[in-house]
């Protein structure tokens, strides 16, 4: 065990870990940068939620994408410095745990695991359509269905094979956005453009006689929903060499370079799309299809497909992975029931095998349960992001509490002078993030519905307190907790 403000040795193992890592270190930093980059996934978000949030806010919503980048890179930036001292695997659950305590963490734990089980079904439902229009099916909700279920099961195949596996598909993924992104972004400014710049500032009249800013606010789901995945580089932290090094470097890559592919992306399909009128009023469903069609024609369109199928199963591999190393940190602390089972490792392929299968069947079910709604998609995303996002902030709280009682990260990356300010201005914007997420904005729909994703926040915020506090799963582990925070002599002066 490493003492408090000690900087965590041996790349993630003992002193950071509180116990012997089983995993081993065969992520590269591209590979991790990799990784990172196709959770964040900008072809992923960008085509699942462009036909919403340009029927909702017009072409401005791009603009999205710099108010959550910049807001995000704060929140990388403190995950950063955590990371650097202590590379522990599964991510916000350990980092929660040594900048606060045991009961912090558990409800941090357990609300990134939900919120990760959800936005893989989320990721896989998305792709859906694609696959329908890739093999010259029609789509419908079924289908859907069964195509979200079909690619959860391929993307833990592919977390199975282990880690060098994982890596493979990390940079394959990675390839594949990069075409998404780019090059068919370059062909369609090339040979397909209708607009010119001046319409990411014109709204089509999406605001009818009042403010934008409340249709810009609801139509920016596509920047929330865009710039999470950078935490991933840091869950698998104990299969990286260097981890204090590499990994806040990764997270940084993953919002900047991310976040320009996907803003690139986003803006070669606005300036693609003939009609606004018609997809602002419903008449045009999905007109990234459409304008993939009409540009490239049905042989290039379907291989195009093809390329954001990759794109989708890379995103769904890595999301797996993330899930899988957080239940198997969970578990390994004894943080929950039937934890000797989830912390059950395959030594053959390095990764922990029941665990992963709790992230598989765990989204499938989720996406069966999706037939009950009409409008699946979008409340499955939506609460997706609210639980990431609440998740997140409830690690960067925890870092600024930690500063204020005496906290000096000492890794091998920090903020020095300026980590307070941007560990304050990071909170400042997830909770902007999260009450924009959760507003209701269809009062003509019934309360429940209206308020869906926040009464989805609160069931899991619920049901896990009354699970920690009947179960007191929190207090079995023995890992270290709390101990960022310098513990105090009886004269009141903290010990280095």
């Amino acid at each position: 065990m490493t003492d408090a403000g000690t900087p965590a040795t041996g790349g993630g193992n003992g002193g950071a870990v509180g116990h012997g890592s089983e995993f081993r270190k065969e992520m590269g930093p591209w590979a991790n940068f990799a990784l990172g980059f196709t959770y964040l996934s900008p072809v992923v978000s960008t085509y699942t939620l462009f036909a919403t949030s340009l029927a909702t806010g017009g072409p401005p919503m791009i603009w999205a994408f710099l108010l959550a980048g910049a807001g995000q890179f704060l929140v990388a930036l403190v995950f950063g410095e955590v990371v650097a001292q202590y590379p522990i695997a599964g991510g916000v659950y350990p980092w929660a745990r040594r900048l606060w305590g045991i009961r912090w963490a558990w409800m941090t734990g357990w609300v990134y695991m939900w919120a990760l089980l959800v936005t893989i079904t989320s990721v896989a439902y998305g792709a859906g359509p694609y696959i329908a229009i890739l093999f010259g099916f029609e789509p419908s909700v079924h289908t859907t269905v069964l195509c979200t279920v079909v690619l959860i099961v391929v993307a833990a195949l592919i977390n199975y094979a282990g880690t060098r596996a994982l890596s493979q598909a990390a940079v394959i993924g990675f390839t594949a956005e990069l075409v998404g992104a780019v090059v068919v972004g370059v062909y369609l400014l090339a040979t397909h453009r209708f607009h010119g710049l001046g319409v990411v500032f014109d709204d089509f009249g999406t605001s009818g006689n009042g403010s934008y800013l409340p249709v810009f606010l609801s139509a920016a789901i596509i920047g929330f929903y865009q710039y999470y995945g950078f935490e991933a580089c840091g869950d698998l932290a104990e299969e990286v060499a260097r981890p204090g090094i590499v990994i806040p470097k990764a997270m940084r890559r993953t919002v900047y370079v991310g976040g320009a592919a996907a803003t690139f992306t986003c803006l070669t399909l606005l300036l693609a799309v003939s009609d606004y009128q018609a997809v602002i009023a419903g008449k045009d469903s999905d007109p990234v299809v459409r304008v993939l069609f009409d540009a490239l024609g049905e042989v290039g369109a379907r291989m195009v497909m093809g390329v954001v199928l990759i794109s989708f199963l890379s995103c769904t591999v890595s999301l797996q992975a993330a899930a899988g190393r957080l239940i198997y940190s969970y578990a390994r602390d004894k943080m929950i029931v039937g934890h000797r089972l989830l912390r059950s490792f395959s030594y053959a392929r390095a990764v922990p095998h029941n665990a992963l299968l709790v992230a598989a069947v765990v989204p499938a079910v989720i996406a069966f349960g999706s037939l009950i709604s009409e409008d699946a998609l979008t409340k499955i995303v939506s609460f997706a992001i609210l639980g990431i996002y609440g998740a997140f902030q409830m690690v960067v709280l925890a870092a600024l509490r930690a500063r204020l009682k005496g906290w000096r990260p000492n890794g091998e990356f920090t903020l020095g002078r300026w980590g307070l300010l941007i560990n304050a201005a990071g909170l400042a914007y997830g909770i902007f993030a999260i009450v924009n997420i959760s507003w209701a904005r269809n009062p003509d729909q019934p309360w429940y519905d209206n308020w869906i994703v926040l009464l989805c926040g609160g069931v899991v915020l619920g049901t896990g307190l009354l699970y920690m506090f009947t179960t007191h799963h929190y207090g079995r582990g023995d890992a270290p907790a709390g101990d960022a925070i310098p513990a105090r002599t009886s004269g009141g002066t903290s010990r280095p």
